[in-house]
């Protein structure tokens, strides 16, 4: 199999790590800045799929609204809560079926 070399002489299978500092500044784009998670990406040097990764573990949980909310800060907040739901139960699914997997191997 053949290794495509970046622009910066790696190759594509070549991990790099990052410091948590960094993570947290590119974050920072996203959440302080309003970049976009492909420009914000772009701007460091990473793939899109890696700062978004980084954003669910360091991007701060947003506050739930208050009972002077403005209808458009509601209907985000739901939104925002049934993706969380979503994801919720997708997790619990896949770890109902890993138990059932691992119960099932056990015997």
């Amino acid at each position: 199999m053949k290794e495509s070399k970046s622009l910066n002489g790696r190759t594509s299978s070549q991990q790099r790590n990052f410091s948590e500092e960094f993570k947290r500044d590119a974050v920072r784009l996203v959440v302080e800045e309003k970049y976009t998670f492909a420009a914000a990406a772009k701007a460091v040097g990473v793939s899109d799929k890696s700062l978004r990764d980084w954003h669910r573990k360091f991007a701060p949980q947003p506050k739930p609204c208050g009972e002077n909310a403005t209808l458009e800060e509601l209907r985000e907040e739901v939104k925002r809560l049934r993706s969380q739901l979503r994801r919720a139960e997708l997790e619990r699914e896949i770890l109902k079926k890993a138990t059932a997997y691992f119960a099932k191997e056990s015997l």
